[in-house]
This record gives structure tokens, sequence and C-alpha cells, in this order.
């Protein structure tokens, strides 16, 4: 009877497992620190602008935000990866978690929004640099049958990383809204935390080593030295340039889907809960309170200057003005009284009828709903302090609870893609690198649309959102297991950067793309990111089409 063949984790030593657990932690860690960065934009922003705007948004410094950080991921992906092909794996990789973990630290100092878009580019730069290096390293410690499984699993768990990120959001909202940390400041311990990281640059400093194979590509002498990490034989040699153009366009396929619509899902879970929030403040007969108060300070515009400072002027653009008026006025009103004009029904009214160049002109329909709602008269009795105190603990629980809901959506979406990851991983070593990413690409197409035009309710998201990260995040893994199959020892990492990241640099227009789609193309739409998100989803047809041409590695030996 033949002896039944060795599973492929069967044939790893100790080191095997040290390197894997190193490198995984790294990646781990480095995706953690970009959940942060999701799931603390909004709050960060709403807290930097309130001094300083700049003539910012919200919005607007979110989506430049992000842009900045891409930027950064791109050219730091870039500059490690060459640095990584010369001075060897092991240390680069202590730079770029220094790098991501000491700059995520600074960014919670951040006292303006233009600090904080420094810090949030040169955290970027270390978090571009992790996964080359990462991937490198273990496809060429791993035996050859244990590299792709291996591969898999790393990117794999780097799901858990952003699923802890967004529990320790969770955990420590819960400490600001109970009053154990100042309100507002929540953003910052969440960066703050983010530096635990560099104390696996220790780690890494005292025990890895180099791998075998790099070091008899490269070697000590200078003509090795100078031939690793060569961007000229990358681009001059025919077969290395025609796989880094296919790896590119593959990972810009999914780095769009993922940060131009994918993490926008969680906005849309937003108005979700929203609403569900809304319907409930208003079955409490809330309205009627927040209608007299309006009342009130529109023909007592003094009383603003009590709110100023106390109460967070709404954003125009986040609000439904059908079912939301009462924030709608109320920001109008303060927006007037800083820019220092008169506040009346018909100033108010005016404001909204298109000087802000954020929002459209209201309808004639929606000017005569609010003149009525403001009424006429002023009403007697209105306790302005008191009604700030509501206002204020509403608010406060209304941004717990989205920030809350938030946090659970991250969750829901890294736990379905730490299974969309395994799942691909397990796929392409029976299908073949090609047919799993068109599968799992089609899939994604269809995944991400169906969730921006369907999905409506608490229940949807249950399931929605699992799935969408399944697909979505899975062709992430097929990236750690194809990239390093293409390109030889010497030009590896510097191959495995390029093809992912400067899929980076084109990726940053995806928010914008959103943004300019959900404004623009759907801004009469009554929840325009639906739209968008769905008609941006065709990204993911592209995908299929490049991989027409791409190259197949499954059961080749790596490239020398």
């Amino acid at each position: 009877m033949s002896e039944r063949p060795k599973r492929w984790y069967q044939e790893l030593n100790g080191y095997h497992w040290f390197v894997l657990a190193v490198c995984t932690l790294g990646w781990l860690f480095d995706c953690g620190d970009q959940q942060i960065f999701a799931l603390a934009r909004t709050p960060a922003m709403k807290t930097l602008l309130q001094s300083h705007s700049f003539g910012l948004t919200v919005e607007k410094g979110i989506g430049y935000a992000t842009s900045v950080m891409l930027i950064g991921w791109a050219t730091g992906g870039i500059l490690f990866g060459i640095m990584g092909d010369r001075v060897g794996r092991a240390k680069t990789m202590v730079w770029t978690i220094l790098c991501y973990s000491i700059f995520t630290g600074l960014g919670g100092l951040s006292q303006t929004a233009w600090e904080f878009l420094f810090f949030r580019f040169m955290t970027g730069l270390g978090v571009g640099g992790q996964f080359a290096v990462g991937v490198s390293l273990v496809a060429e410690v791993m035996p050859d049958r244990a590299r792709a499984p291996a591969l898999g699993l790393l990117q794999a768990f780097s799901a858990t990383g952003n699923a802890a990120a967004a529990l320790m959001t969770l955990g420590i909202g819960h400490l600001e809204h109970i009053g154990q940390i100042d309100a507002g400041t929540s953003w910052r311990w969440m960066f703050f935390i983010g530096v635990i990281p560099a104390l696996l640059a220790v780690v890494v400093m005292t025990r890895l080593r180099e791998p075998e194979r790099w070091q008899k590509a490269v070697g000590q002498d200078d003509v090795h030295r100078k031939k690793a990490g060569s961007v000229a034989e990358l681009f001059g040699t025919p077969r290395w340039r025609y796989n880094v153009i296919v790896g590119m366009m593959l990972a810009t396929v999914g780095v769009i889907g993922l940060w131009g619509i994918g993490f926008f899902s969680i906005d849309l879970n937003r108005t979700i809960f929203l609403g569900i929030e809304e319907k409930v403040y208003r079955e409490k007969d809330h309205v009627e309170q927040d209608k007299r108060f309006l009342q009130a300070i529109v023909h007592n515009p003094e009383t603003l200057e009590q709110i100023n400072g106390q109460v967070e002027p709404p954003n125009l653009l986040a609000v439904d003005a059908k079912n939301k008026d009462p924030r709608v006025l109320l920001g109008a009103m303060l927006a007037l009284r800083k820019e220092e004009k008169p506040v009346s029904v018909e100033s108010v009214l005016a404001f909204l009828d298109g000087e802000t160049s954020d929002r459209k002109a209201q309808t004639a329909q929606e000017r005569t709903r609010r003149a009525e709602y403001l009424g006429t008269a002023a009403p007697a009795g209105v306790d302005v302090p008191a009604e700030i105190a509501r206002i204020k603990k509403r608010s406060g629980e209304l941004e717990w609870v989205m920030n809350k809901w938030a946090a659970f959506t991250s969750v829901l979406f890294n736990l379905g893609a730490f299974f969309g990851v395994y799942v691909f991983s397990v796929v392409t070593q029976r299908l073949g690198r090609r047919p799993t990413f068109a599968i799992f690409f089609l899939a994604a197409f269809v995944a991400t649309a169906a969730t921006f035009l369907y999905m409506k309710s608490a229940r949807d998201v249950l399931w929605m959102i699992p799935l969408l990260g399944f697909f979505q995040l899975s062709v992430f893994g097929g990236y750690a297991i194809y990239f390093p199959e293409l390109f030889p020892t010497r030009l590896r990492n510097t191959g495995t950067s390029f093809c992912y990241n400067i899929a980076r640099f084109v990726s940053a227009l995806g928010p914008a793309a959103l943004g300019y789609l959900a404004s623009d193309v759907f801004g009469d739409y009554a929840q325009p990111m639906r739209p968008a998100g769905a008609a941006m989803s065709a990204i993911f047809l592209l995908g299929i089409l490049v991989v027409y041409f791409a190259p197949e590695t499954k059961d080749q030996p790596l490239p020398e």
C-alpha cells in the first residue's frame, strides 16, 4: 500500500512557521492600520475642520485623505520594493513596519486637516512597502508545494487585522460614549494604538534571516547587487515587462473595487441605520420639539451665539432634506451666522436655494414646506439652553449608534473576506490562476452591484455585507499567490511592488470618480450612492478581460 502524501503544512519546519507568522503579523497589522483609517477618517475630519476648515467640507477632506494615503501607499510600495531586492527582505520589513506604525501614531496628534493629510501620506509609504516584502519572503522560504496555500493563509489573516481594528474602534467608541475618554477624541486613541506594530520590528531584527534564494541570486558582489531591483531590467526585458503590465492591470481592478467602491458600503450602511434611528426619533415625538426650537431661534437669531461651539453644524450634503429638515435648517442658520449674514426665514430659504455651491437649489415644493415649517410667529416658552443640551445628547447618541454599526459592518465584511481569500487559494490550486481570477471577478461584480442596489434593511446587511467581503477581497488572495510567481528573485520584490502599488496611483481616482457619479451624474436620485456604486462595479468586468492575457503559473517553479 502506497504511503499517503503529506499535506502542505506537514512539510514546514519551525523556521518556516516563524517566517509565516512574522510576515502574516506584519501584513495583518498593516491592514489593521488601513481599517483604522477607514473607520476614523470621518470623525477625524469632523474634529479637525471645526477650527480650521480651509474651505473644505468633511466629504472633501475624507476624499483628499483617502487619495493622499493611496498615493503614499503607491510611492512607498515602489521605493521599498526596490530596497527589498537590493538590501534584503528582512531589513526592509523592519523599515516598513516602523514607518507605518510611527506615522499612524503621529496622525493621532494632528491639529489641522493638512497635518492629518501629511501623516497619512507618510503612513502610506510604510503600508505600501509591507505587502511585497512579506509575500516575497514567504514565497522564497516555503517549499514549492506549500507556497500557494501559505501565501493564501497570509492574505486571509489580513482580514482578522481589519476585524480587530473594527472591534477596537467599537471599544474605544464605547469608552467615549460613557464619558471615560473626552468626547471627540476616540479617533485619536485609535491611531495611538496603531503604534503597537512597531514592537514587531524588534522581533524581525533579532531572528529573521534573509532567504537563501535571495542570497544566492543577489550575493555580496557589486555586479549582482546592481542588477537586483533594477527598474530598467524590469521594464527592459520583454517577459518581465509583459508580466508587470498584466499584474498592474489585475491589481488596479481589485484596488479600485475595494477602495473606490467596497469600503464605501460602510457609508451606505450608515444611511440605512440612520433611517432606522430617525424613525425611532420621530416616533418619540422629538420632531415637534425641534420645530418649536427652530421657530424660536429664527425669530431671535442672537440665540445662535449660544449654539456656536456647542452644537456641530450639520453638513448639508449628508442629510435627506425630506426627512431631516431640522438639521438642514439649523445648518443653514449656523452657516449664515458664521458668515455674519442676517438670519431670517427668507435668508435661510435663500441660502438653501443655492448660495452654497455644495448643494443644488431646492425645489419650489421644498421651499414652501420649509417656510411653513419655520412658521411666521415665534413660540413662547422655549428654553434655549435646555434645547441645546437635548440636541447635544441626541447628537452624541446618534454618532455612537452610527459608529457602532459601522464597526459591526466592518467585522461582517472582513469575516466574509477571510473565507473568500481562503477559498480562492484552494480553488486556484485546482483550476489554475487564470480561471480562478475570472470566476471571482465575475462574482465580485454581481455581489457589488447587488449590494449597492438592493441592500436596504438591517436584515440585508447581515448577509449581503459578508458576501461582498467574500468576493471583493478574494482576489487579493490571488495577488499574494500570483505576483511573486511572475518574477525572478532579483526582481521579485520590485515586480510585486510595481504590480500592487502602481495600481494605487490609478485607484486614487476611484473615490473621486464615485463622488462625481454620486453628485453630478446621479445627483437627482434619492440615494445617489446606490447607482454610483453599482455603475463603478463594472470595473470587475475589466478584470475578466485582463485575465485573458495573463500567463498561467500553476505548478510551475519560481522563475530565475
